[in-house]
């Protein structure tokens, strides 16, 4: 045979050969990558879903622009996991065996995240964004979350030094993770050289605090940690101050953002602080380059950026991150590979460590209808370890 016979012989049957492996190449980029997104619309969480769902989107718009994941247009299945957990398993259940989902990103409370992490059992990868207790190290389960170490083992001591924070009195719903964020926050206070005067937990269809107010005010507390979600925080809130408690108490939410702040109202939010990895009001280049994309995508009437809807945004950009850094959506490879995973999102830089993330944590103010920032603690450790 002639040696240009032999070699166009070759590449044909090496063609052949590659064919199939090619053309399921080809499938793969010409399908799109459902991504279920797991947020609150409904319930106490529910004033972040508005947010947390335009933040989605803007997500997807950027990376879609930018190819995609992996060569695949994401496809959001969005569901509303703002009401029990045997709800939320149903729907992410629906997306995922029925609709065809190959990964999630879950903006929503810790009872859902225990819920779904016992029913994904590490099949698939799991992006869990919202503030939360710590401790979560399951497989195919990634976080980027704020711990309770992040936003309270800095903030508490310089609460007692700049404002006399001493006695503090601890309200939160009652479910894991008010009682594990009062837990971590019981060792910080009494480094702080403080002490805890109360502490109480009450249902999520608490909406009378007269007799819990009743209580702070005998306790002597000048400070207090409020870990209540949503609805309940604002009420809660609006009658501390009608309560006259504001002249008496300093009161530090690490779940209040510029929703529940507009809830508040201006005129019940003296001394009112929150602390948390992301505002609005944060002024650098990565955050104002954010801000400015979320203005032009949804108009200056869209749902307020804040903490936990911005947090969607970034679960899309790590998954991406992860995926790209795989070359796949292999849980398993995805696990090997996530310490050191980093992207580029509205807060700078992020890589992971032991599935979390290190953050600049900042204490906000607030002041009028927004928040101003009064401190930044930089690159805060989540404190977690996952082996």
């Amino acid at each position: 045979m002639e040696r240009r016979t032999f070699i166009k012989s070759s590449m044909a049957t090496a063609l052949l050969a590659l064919a199939p492996a090619l053309a399921l190449r080809a499938a793969n980029a010409a399908d799109p990558l459902k991504v279920g997104i797991l947020i609150p619309l409904s319930g106490p969480a529910g004033l972040f879903g508005a947010s947390a769902q335009n933040s989605a989107k803007l997500a997807i718009t950027e990376i879609n622009a930018a190819g995609g994941i992996l060569g695949r247009q994401i496809e959001p299945i969005f569901a509303d996991v703002g009401g029990p957990p045997a709800d939320a398993v149903q729907a992410a259940q629906r997306i995922w065996r029925s609709e065809g989902a190959e990964a999630f990103v879950g903006m929503h409370d810790s009872a859902v995240r225990g819920a779904l992490v016992g029913v994904f059992r590490g099949q698939v990868p799991y992006v869990y964004t919202s503030v939360y207790e710590g401790g979560e190290c399951a497989t195919g389960t990634y976080v980027l979350a704020e711990t309770p170490s992040q936003q309270l083992e800095p903030v508490i001591p310089w609460l007692a030094e700049n404002e006399g924070a001493t006695d503090w009195y601890l309200i939160g719903n009652d479910y894991n993770w008010p009682r594990e964020t009062n837990a971590a926050a019981k060792a910080y206070i009494e480094a702080s050289g403080g002490k805890v005067v109360g502490e109480e937990y009450l249902p999520f269809t608490a909406d009378n605090f007269d007799s819990n107010l009743a209580r702070i005010q005998s306790s002597g507390a000048n400070a207090v940690l409020i870990t209540l979600v949503g609805g309940a925080s604002v009420t809660f809130n609006r009658a501390f101050a009608s309560f006259g408690l504001a002249d008496k108490a300093i009161r530090l939410g690490t779940l209040i953002e510029e929703n529940t702040l507009m809830g508040i109202g201006e005129q019940n939010s003296a001394r009112l602080f929150a602390s948390g990895g992301y505002f609005s009001a944060i002024d650098t280049e990565p955050a104002r380059a954010f801000a400015d994309a979320y203005s032009a995508e949804f108009g200056a009437n869209g749902a307020v950026l804040n903490l936990m809807g911005q947090s969607v945004y970034e679960g899309l950009l790590f998954l991406k991150a992860i995926a790209e850094k795989t070359g796949s959506l292999d849980v398993a490879a995805m696990d090997a590979a996530a310490d050191g995973t980093s992207y580029e999102g509205p807060r700078g830089t992020a890589t992971m460590t032991n599935r979390h993330v290190a953050r600049d944590v900042y204490l906000a103010q607030a002041e009028g209808a927004g928040f101003r920032i009064i401190e930044t603690f930089a690159n805060v450790d989540p404190g977690q370890t996952c082996t």
